[in-house]
């Protein structure tokens, strides 16, 4: 038996000793069978748990992470490995904070690479425990020390950093796409679903119209296949199969709106208006095509805004205050203020109704999708207020546009308006340009 195993019981040994315990009485305090705590104590037939440390840590007043220092020799013995108790132990070092103990157990084990799989299951552990940025380590090392590119282990690794990658930082972002697209049709059809409706929408919020436009495609003819192969009951774990045909349309009419092709983009939307024909649909089913009913609406009011149909802008409002959501009404506001811009209809009266919610859009600036088009609601109230002749207001908007794209790291929106603010610079007033520059500083 190796010294540290030793000397792990005789300090467990030594403090029962100082308080006074039996290993009967251990073994009540505790909850560890009397039988099974001899035996791990006199290190006989069976290794001890990291949950059997952690109770005796607990009972004879230590702090969590007790000795885990030597527990490392309980995983590892004359080069043998002990994955029910190693992924444990990695998992705990992490919880607790012990981080020391954990390079030195992972450089020993990643000597045999079939030891990956303990090195995965860690890291899915910590993930599904909502620990994503902990759990980004142990994926780093799978993608690091694995040599085949098509292994299971290297695909949804490269999955979980894109998940956990995602953030307002917009090089970060669009690095993880770069990263991971190489990796999508290799995950699970299940998995490829939602790895392709992610990659629409970090590529949307990034204005990389291209990329969502490719990846809204495959997401719709992926469903499109699963579905003719009658595999909707087996692909529909995290949302139903209906839910990623219609976002597949969804974001294809998105795109043909973006490229200014609104005719085109209404019959998309007529499409995804109803699919109550996609069979079988659950309850959750039926849920989803509700909403896609109202999202379609919704869609074809703004269709019909960015044409230039001011007659409906109080009906759109009505609807937007039905709806009730927030998001959903940052996005109807945004289309109408920049359709306003667009056509010179005065909208005033519409952001009056809203105040209250725009007072409140301030939430969605840690928001993937939603902080940017919080940026270009600021951005297009800015010009709208300035068309008016609100000059004030105007400057105001800008500065605060100029913030939000410093805080964001959108380079390409924070010229714009520092562009806005330059041409209407003699109406800012002696406190504003001193602000103004003194954010400006924040880009050197």
């Amino acid at each position: 038996m190796r010294v540290n195993n030793r000397s792990l019981r005789l300090e467990i040994e030594d403090q029962m000793k100082l308080h006074g315990y039996s290993l009967n009485k251990v073994a009540e305090l505790t909850g560890i069978n009397a039988g099974n705590l001899s035996m791990v104590l006199n290190g006989r037939a069976r290794a001890m748990t990291i949950g059997q440390l952690d109770a005796l840590a607990e009972v004879l007043g230590k702090p969590p992470g007790w000795l885990y220092e030597l527990y490392k020799e309980e995983c590892i013995s004359d080069n043998k490995v002990s994955r029910p108790r190693l992924i444990p132990y990695l998992v705990r070092c992490v919880e607790i904070g012990r981080v020391d103990c954990i390079e030195p157990v992972v450089s020993k084990i990643l000597d045999n690479p079939k030891n990956i799989s303990i090195i995965f299951a860690a890291a899915e552990k910590l993930f599904e425990n909502g620990k994503l940025e902990e759990s980004e380590y142990f994926y780093q090392l799978v993608v690091d020390n694995t040599k085949d590119s098509f292994s299971e282990f290297m695909t949804m690794s490269q999955y979980r950093l894109f998940l956990i990658a995602q953030g307002t930082d917009e090089e970060q972002n669009w690095k993880s796409v770069i990263q991971f697209e190489p990796f999508r049709r290799r995950l699970p059809e299940y998995l490829q679903l939602a790895a392709l409706l992610k990659l629409a929408k970090v590529s949307y919020s990034l204005e990389k119209i291209n990329e969502v436009e490719k990846f809204a495609e495959e997401l719709a003819e992926l469903s499109s296949i699963l579905y003719k192969l009658k595999m909707v009951e087996e692909v529909s774990v995290e949302h139903h199969l209906v839910y990623y045909f219609g976002m597949g349309l969804l974001i294809k009419g998105t795109v043909l709106e973006k490229r200014g092709l609104y005719e085109e983009a209404k019959k998309v939307v007529q499409t995804y208006a109803d699919l109550s024909w996609f069979e079988p649909l659950d309850e959750s089913g039926w849920q989803e095509v509700e909403k896609f009913k109202v999202w379609a609406k919704a869609n074809l009011y703004t269709l019909e805004v960015l044409m230039g149909n001011d007659v409906i802008l109080n009906e759109y409002a009505d609807y937007l205050e039905c709806l009730d959501q927030l998001n959903e009404t940052l996005s109807g506001l945004t289309t109408i203020i920049k359709s306003a811009n667009i056509h010179g209809f005065c909208i005033d009266h519409v952001l009056q109704r809203f105040v209250g919610s725009i007072d409140r859009f301030d939430c969605f600036v840690d928001d993937l999708i939603n902080s940017r088009r919080y940026l270009w609601f600021c951005y297009h109230r800015a010009i709208y207020e300035f068309s008016k002749e609100r000059y004030e207001n105007g400057i105001k908007e800008t500065i605060f546009c100029i913030s939000l794209c410093l805080e964001m790291k959108r380079y390409e929106d924070l010229a714009r308006c520092v562009a806005l603010f330059e041409k209407h610079r003699n109406y800012a007033s002696e406190s504003q340009v001193q602000y103004y520059k003194s954010i400006r500083l924040w880009v050197v």
